[in-house]
C-alpha cells in the first residue's frame, strides 16, 4: 500500500514538474497567437486600413475584369457557333436542294441509277453526318446558352455582391474610425495607468523602506524588552530568594526569642537554684572570632562561605550518626550568620536585617550564642 501511494505521489509530481516545464512553451504560443490574431483582425494604423482597403479595391477589380474577360470570351464563342450553324443550315439547305433536284432527275437518270446510287448513298451518309453535327452543335449551342445564363446570374450575384462590399467597407470605415477613437483613449488610459503605476511603485518603495526602519526599530526594541524581562526575571529571582531569605531569618528570629525567653527564665531562676544549693550552668560557648563583613570584603567572605557550605554539604554526606551532630550545627549556624551579614552588607543600610537584629532579644545566658548574636558578630 505504501509502494502504490509513493509510486502514486512520484508520479503526480513528475506531471507537475512536466506541466511547469511546458506551461512556459504554451503561454508562449498562446501570446503569440492572440498578437496575430489581434494583428489580423484590428488594424493598428490608417495606413494599414487604407492599404487593405485598396487591396480590397484591386481584388475586386480583378476578378470583375476577369469576368469580362470571360464574358467576351463566351460571345466570341457563341458568335462563332452561330455562324457554323448558319454554314451548317445553308449546307443543309444545298444539300435538301441538291437532293429535290436528284429527286427529280430520277426518271431522267434511270440509266445512271446504278452509277449514282453509290454517290446518293455517300451523300446521304454525309447529309446524316451532317445532321448529327448539327444536332450535336444545337446541344453544344444549348449547353453554352445556359452557361451564359449561368454566367449572367453569376454577374447579378457579384454586382450583388460588390454592393454588399460597398456597405461592409464603409461600416468597416466606421468600425476602423471607432476603434481609432477607442485606441487613443485607451493608450491615453495606459498612460494614465503607467503614471499611477509609477506613483505607487514610488509610494510603495516608501512604505518599504519606512517598514524596514519600524522592523528594524521593533527588532530592536523586541531585544531590549527581552534583555528587560531577563532582568526582570533576574530581579525577581532575586527578590523571591530575598524574600524566602528573610522568612528564614524571621523563623530563625522568633526560634532566637523563644531560646532568650527561655534564657530569661533560667536567669529568674538562677538565685533561687544559688539559695537552694544548685550549681550554675555553665557560661556559654565564646563565638569564634571571624572577620566582620564588610562592603570592602563581602567577596573574598563571599568565597569563602560559599566553600564552607560546600565542605559543610560532604561532611554532612560524609557523617551520619558518629557523634559530630554538635560542630556540624555549630558550623552550620555560622555560615547561616554570615550568609544573613553579607546579605546586608550587600543591601546596605537599607536592609531589613538591622531593623529585625535591633528588636530581637539582647544577648543571653546559654550554652552556645544564638543566631542573632552571630549575625552581630559577624557584622561590623
Amino acid at each position: 500500500m505504501i509502494e502504490y501511494a509513493l509510486l502514486f505521489g512520484l508520479g503526480f509530481l513528475a506531471a507537475a514538474f512536466l506541466a511547469m516545464l511546458v506551461a512556459p512553451a504554451i503561454q508562449k504560443r498562446i501570446v503569440i497567437y492572440a498578437e496575430n490574431r489581434l494583428k489580423a483582425t484590428m488594424p493598428l494604423s490608417p495606413q494599414e486600413v487604407r492599404a487593405q482597403r485598396d487591396m480590397a479595391r484591386a481584388a475586386f477589380a480583378a476578378e470583375q475584369s476577369r469576368t469580362q474577360q470571360e464574358l467576351n470570351q463566351e460571345r466570341e464563342k457563341r458568335a462563332t457557333l452561330q455562324v457554323a450553324q448558319e454554314t451548317l443550315s445553308a449546307e443543309a439547305r444545298r444539300l435538301h436542294a441538291e437532293n429535290a433536284e436528284l429527286k427529280v432527275q430520277i426518271g431522267e437518270m434511270n440509266t445512271e441509277a446504278g452509277d449514282l446510287r453509290s454517290a446518293l448513298r455517300q451523300a446521304e451518309n454525309r447529309l446524316a453526318e451532317a445532321q448529327e453535327k448539327i444536332s450535336t452543335l444545337e446541344l453544344e449551342l444549348s449547353e453554352r446558352v445556359t452557361a451564359l445564363e449561368d454566367l449572367q446570374k453569376q454577374m447579378h450575384r457579384l454586382a450583388a455582391d460588390r454592393d454588399n462590399l460597398k456597405i461592409d467597407l464603409a461600416a468597416r470605415n466606421a468600425q476602423t474610425e471607432n476603434d481609432r477613437y477607442r485606441v487613443q483613449s485607451l493608450r491615453e488610459e495606459r498612460d494614465s495607468l503607467r503614471r499611477e503605476v509609477k506613483l505607487l511603485t514610488g509610494r510603495a518603495k516608501q512604505a518599504e523602506q519606512r517598514l524596514e526602519q519600524e522592523e528594524h526599530k521593533a527588532l530592536r526594541l523586541s531585544d531590549r524588552l527581552a534583555r528587560e524581562q531577563a532582568d526582570l526575571a533576574d530581579r525577581e529571582s532575586l527578590i523571591e530568594r530575598r524574600a524566602n531569605e528573610i522568612q528564614r531569618l524571621r523563623d530563625k528570629i522568633k526560634a532566637i526569642s523563644a531560646e532568650s525567653r527561655e534564657a530569661r527564665k533560667q536567669l529568674k531562676a538562677a538565685p533561687q537554684d544559688r539559695k537552694t544549693g544548685r550549681k550554675a550552668e555553665p557560661a556559654a560557648n565564646p563565638l569564634p572570632a571571624e572577620p566582620a563583613v564588610t562592603a570592602e570584603n563581602v567577596g573574598s567572605v563571599k568565597d569563602e562561605v560559599r566553600h564552607q557550605a560546600a565542605a559543610l554539604a560532604e561532611r554532612f554526606q560524609k557523617s551520619r550518626g558518629n557523634g559530630s551532630d554538635a560542630a556540624l550545627r555549630e558550623e552550620l549556624a555560622s555560615v547561616a550568620a554570615r550568609m544573613v551579614a553579607i546579605t546586608a552588607a550587600e543591601e546596605g543600610e537599607a536592609s531589613p536585617i538591622h531593623d529585625i537584629l535591633d528588636q530581637a532579644s539582647p544577648p543571653g545566658e546559654g550554652p552556645s550564642p544564638s543566631l542573632a548574636e552571630r549575625i552581630r558578630a559577624a557584622m561590623p
